[in-house]
Order: structure tokens, then C-alpha cells, then sequence
């Protein structure tokens, strides 16, 4: 453990955001699970119907900097493609 007075503040916010952002990510990827699951059943009305949730999850996580914007394009890209060979 830090004895600076900044860096046990520094060490407390980050695992403050690394917990946050653990959970939103642990979200994100069930969102995901969700859409992939529902065109394995070929179920193509819950897949579309689901699709959006995922997105904003997707999109949300490269505006809080969870990942990379080429990353979340490639994640979106293959649930498109998932939910368009229904």
C-alpha cells in the first residue's frame, strides 16, 4: 500500500472505476449473449427486438472508454450479421 496521501486516493478511485466499469462491461456482454442466443434458436423477432439494448450497451461502453470504438464496430457488425442470416 501507497504511504503518499495522493496515491491511496489515486488507488481508491481506481478501483472504484475498475469495479464500475466491470459491471457495465459484465452487462454488456450478457446483452450480447441474449441476441446471439436468440438467433441460434432462430428466433428472429426476439433477436431484432433485442438488438437495440445491445447497441446502446456497445456504443455506451466506447463513450465511457470500457473499449476501443474498432472493437465495438467489429461486435456490432457480427450481431448484424447474426440477426441478417435469419
Amino acid at each position: 500500500m501507497a504511504n503518499i496521501k495522493s496515491q491511496i486516493k489515486r488507488a481508491k478511485t481506481n478501483e472504484k472505476s475498475r469495479s464500475a466499469n466491470a459491471s457495465y462491461k459484465s452487462a454488456m456482454r450478457t446483452a450480447i449473449k441474449k441476441v446471439e442466443a436468440a438467433c441460434k434458436a432462430h428466433n428472429k423477432e426476439e433477436a431484432i427486438a433485442l438488438l437495440p439494448n445491445a447497441f446502446s450497451y456497445i456504443d455506451a461502453s466506447v463513450s465511457k472508454g470500457i473499449q476501443h470504438k474498432n472493437t465495438a464496430a467489429r461486435q456490432k457488425a457480427h450481431l448484424q450479421t447474426l440477426v441478417n442470416g435469419l
